[in-house]
């Protein structure tokens, strides 16, 4: 969200009409043509930058101020602000030409500038191909390696996003060997730089020291980016962007087409013969350190492989610094993010030539131990597990120990941290196949993944839309479905956690359990209400399907319902109802579902009292409710006393209106013999004595009394369950005819008349009258209201739940019209 300063300035910029642009435009023109580039100028571009980013789409510069822009970006004259603004510009406006764009590839700064709008700009490969290609050469063993080379690595880095098939074999090569120089053969002097020795005395150039470790050591081993110093050489920056690259430069560049076996088995070959010795590669004039020898067998190697070896022994030297005590808590902080990185990178290497596992899992298992129990290094067991997952199979050492601190500990402990959560729920989706199918506690530890989510919803929807299949199995739906629903409780519950050790304790709570607690934080710390918290933040499953006492758990945190944090984790709750219903319908055998359509009729009327949160569930469940009907009809037999006591229960169509609708259309649908063998017609006469007790309650209108209160969807409804139930048991035709036949007295009542709409009256009506007339031929009445299984393909009849089939209206419009046209 923007300031709303800021919305102000862009909404302008948006609605700018066109003649105030052209009258802004020429005046840009006028100081950029005069060179006039003070404040005024700037303030313009700014807001010329303001206009050309605000739409979706881009603009037309005038031809004019489009080449003097593009001259201010060339010119290594310009300063820096004026470039910055100019390329901002000119990667914002329309696409133009950028062969026009010339530049002297000896000033790095106006070639950053250049190059970030060629690849923005460029409508054809060769454009970024030549701009590339031109870049490299600076790195040619005869060139001299200038300041450009400090601006190369983030445009290649670009370039290998939008293209990575842009670079040859052989630049591959080229980079691939400038990337072991700068890593590895470093100076680990600290920069030059002037010191004042007073104000009688000039400036004079002080004597470089070495850098330190961050514990102030001084650094004896090869530069690495946690070499501390007060300024920094030139190759040193190199080596710090040239590590910040090389995750993305193995990825893209790294795999060998030719199978790693045999490099891997050359490279074994190699080294046991081989000889030490000073190895300056192709660095002119660099101090190399006693541990940056090495030897014939690494010189040897191919470029992508020698970068492999550099590289693994670079991230090996930052896991020992990465053990050292920072003096600066900014410092810490880094080594946190080198140790990620590091192991990242020999993963990377490590999935490439498997040679490296068992030199690398020491290392690894190593810096697991050190990180293991201190939770502010918890984002680092995230890349520790990744390498478990790809290489203990291989090393043939057991990862169960990581993975239960991974997902037991870190969740439960850590899920307000929302860098951490994204990464986490990232390592799983990326993981997401091997985990269910390798890693037993992944899917045990759903109620402490779920943790994130509700702390950190609804950012994290996307994520859980394509993690919850992965934890779904028949064992565990049933409570994975409760975890679903009580999922604006945990929310609840662990801000209540948060939120407990700064609240006064009472010790009379411990002492008296019978203090009636008033608030949610008192409950948290009453021990009758502990069992409650402690299930709701369990850590893990197989605990049992849900709490006895949700209605006292409800009313507990009934004072935290309007959190915004909660009332955000509800919002999300329907989408993931949907997943998981429709995964559930796959692979659901019927013991399954029966067993989810039992809950739906007990946690329909079980939900948090949040806002819209019932509505929004309850329309979930009818719409599934039907699915599962669909592939179990049976159910409706199986769970009849369940599904009379909710049916016959006239406060359920107040307050789960939706749903009692579509549950009282399945059993017109599937309360039939030709579904199952044990629909009696004792059974069908128990509904519909059920149903027709409930409609007769709702249709009893006095003329004093208060007007109905239900919807003409629910008493449509009911009839035209009763209509099909008679169908099936024609002895109960006469009464459903009947009652069918009063309905246009309560229709055309006073209180009726005043509460329903004339359309909502006509098709009350409407549909009695063409009930009645079906009923009147029995056999045609079986043929439409009570189709065979076999009827539904090809289809000949349509139902839907609020209306009959159309092949109703047009018999009831035939019977209308005279007895002359009914048969003998």
């Amino acid at each position: 969200m923007y300031a709303s300063g800021t919305e102000s300035l862009i909404k302008q910029a948006r609605d700018i009409r066109e003649e105030e642009l052209q009258k802004f435009y020429s005046r840009i023109s006028r100081l950029l043509h005069n060179k006039d580039y003070g404040l005024e100028t700037i303030d313009s571009l700014q807001r010329l930058y303001l206009i050309v980013s605000s739409t979706k789409y881009g603009r037309t510069l005038p031809q004019d101020v489009l080449e003097k822009l593009q001259s201010l970006l060339c010119s290594p004259s310009t300063s820096e602000q004026l470039q910055a603004l100019s390329s901002a510009i000119l990667r914002e406006s329309l696409p133009f030409d950028v062969e026009g764009l010339s530049v002297d590839f000896q000033d790095g700064r106006t070639v950053s500038y250049v190059a970030t709008v060629t690849l923005t700009q460029a409508r054809k490969k060769e454009e970024v191909c030549t701009l590339l290609h031109r870049l490299l050469r600076c790195l040619e063993p005869r060139q001299p390696e200038g300041q450009v080379s400090r601006h190369l690595l983030p445009i290649l880095s670009k370039a290998m996003s939008l293209l990575p098939e842009i670079l040859t074999e052989d630049h591959i090569n080229l980079v691939s060997k400038k990337l072991v120089d700068w890593l590895w053969y470093t100076n680990i002097q600290q920069g030059a730089f002037l010191y004042s020795g007073g104000f009688f005395t000039g400036p004079r150039n002080r004597q470089p020291a070495p850098v330190t470790e961050v514990d102030g050591e001084v650094a004896a081993d090869f530069f690495t980016v946690l070499c501390v110093g007060q300024t920094y050489t030139e190759d040193q920056w190199m080596s710090m962007y040239a590590f910040s690259m090389i995750r993305k430069w193995l990825l893209c560049y790294n795999s060998d087409g030719s199978g790693n076996a045999d490099a891997a088995q050359h490279k074994k070959v190699l080294f046991s013969v081989s000889v030490h010795h000073d190895d300056r590669s192709e660095v002119d004039g660099s101090v190399v350190s006693i541990i940056s020898t090495s030897s014939t067998a690494s010189r040897l190697l191919l470029p992508k492989e020698r970068l492999r070896e550099k590289a693994f022994e670079y991230c090996h030297r930052l896991i020992e610094q990465s053990d050292r005590k920072a003096l600066k808590k900014s410092d810490t902080e880094l080594q946190k993010a080198c140790m990620i990185e590091a192991v990242t990178v020999m993963d990377i290497i490590c999935r490439e030539d498997p040679s490296f596992v068992y030199r690398a899992f020491p290392y690894v298992k190593a810096l697991y131990g050190r990180v293991r129990r201190d939770l502010a290094y918890s984002r680092v067991l995230l890349p520790i597990a990744q390498f478990y997952l790809n290489h203990s199979e291989t090393a043939a050492v057991d990862s169960e120990a990581v993975f239960r601190e991974l997902f037991s500990i870190v969740p439960s402990e850590q899920f307000q941290e929302p860098m951490l959560a994204f990464e986490f729920t990232q390592f799983c989706r990326a993981n997401v196949t091997v985990l269910s199918e390798s890693v037993a506690l992944y899917r045990q530890s759903f109620p402490n993944l779920f943790k994130f989510l509700a702390w950190n919803s609804p950012a994290l929807i996307s994520e859980y839309v394509e993690l919850l299949p992965s934890l779904l199995v028949p064992e565990n739906a049933i409570e994975i479905l409760h975890s679903l629903l009580d999922l604006p409780c945990l929310t609840a519950a662990i801000d209540i956690q948060l939120r407990s050790p700064l609240s006064p304790r009472s010790d009379k709570f411990f002492l008296d359990q019978s203090v009636k607690v008033s608030s949610s934080m008192e409950a948290f710390r009453h021990p009758s209400y502990r069992g409650m918290f402690l299930y709701i933040l369990r850590t893990e499953a197989g605990t049992g399907d849900t709490i006895d006492r949700l209605n006292g758990l409800h009313e507990i945190l009934s004072d935290v319902a309007d959190c915004p944090r909660v009332v955000q984790c509800a919002q999300t709750v329907p989408v993931l109802l949907n997943i998981f219903f429709n995964i559930v319908a796959q692979f659901g055998n019927k013991k399954l579902i029966n067993q989810l359509v039992l809950v739906l009729l007990e946690r329909s009327g079980l939900l948090f009292n949040i806002k819209n949160y019932k509505t929004e569930v309850q329309r979930v469940f009818s719409s599934h409710f039907l699915v599962l009907c669909k592939l179990q009809p049976s159910l409706i037999v199986e769970w009849s006393k369940e599904l009379l006591d909710f049916t016959g229960t006239t406060g359920n169509i107040s307050s789960k209106e939706n749903l009692y609708t579509h549950v009282v259309w399945a059993i017109g649908e599937y309360l039939s013999v030709s579904y199952d063998k044990r629909c009696t017609v004792e059974r069908i006469t128990l509904f519909f004595e059920t149903l027709e007790a409930v409609l007769f309650e709702i249709t009893q209108v006095r003329q004093s009394a208060s007007p109905p209160r239900f919807s003409p969807k629910v008493i449509t409804m009911l009839m035209s369950t009763l209509a099909k139930l008679a169908s099936r048991s024609q002895d109960l035709i006469p009464r459903v005819s009947l009652f069918l036949s009063k309905m246009r007295s309560f229709a055309c009542s006073a209180p009726v008349t005043s509460c329903y709409s004339e359309e909502d009256i006509e098709e009350i009506l409407t549909r009695a009258n063409e009930l009645i007339n079906l009923l009147k031929l029995p056999s045609v009445a079986q043929f439409v209201l009570a189709p065979s299984q076999q009827g539904t393909s090809p289809r000949w009849h349509r139902d839907t739940n609020t209306c009959l089939p159309l092949a109703m209206r047009a018999l009831s419009e035939v019977l209308q019209k005279g007895n002359d046209l009914l048969p003998a």
